[in-house]
């Protein structure tokens, strides 16, 4: 069923969270979610899939050079680490003590963030 008001997908990865990259070249390395693409559904992880950019130089910035900067991967090639114990896990989305729907741990049970 579509969501009638608000039409930005939801996802089981935010901003500000670990995660550990489950498939591709840097499978099995972890690090911080810095960006979530909503509408192309990817993710920016810190250090992980470093792509080479070449900058020219330019009167704003003269030195130019070679850049390593973090490619995008997709949301689906990435889960999330549990802050308690350090474990990649499965999420879902349940209703806490205030009524309100938060993320939990599959494997645990408990909630997150």
């Amino acid at each position: 069923m579509e969501r009638k008001y608000n039409k930005q997908p939801k996802f089981h990865i935010r901003k500000g969270d670990m995660v550990k990259v489950i498939a591709g070249d840097d499978k099995g390395k972890t690090g911080k979610v810095m960006e979530v693409i909503t509408d192309k559904s990817r993710a920016v992880v810190e250090g992980v899939n470093m792509m080479t950019k070449h900058q020219k130089p330019s009167a704003g910035k003269p030195e130019g050079g070679i850049k390593k900067i973090e490619g995008t991967l997709h949301i689906s090639n990435l889960m999330l680490v549990d802050p308690a114990s350090g474990i990649a896990i499965r999420t879902g989305r349940k209703l806490n003590e205030k009524g309100k729907l938060q993320r939990y741990s599959k494997k645990t049970g408990g909630f997150i963030k």
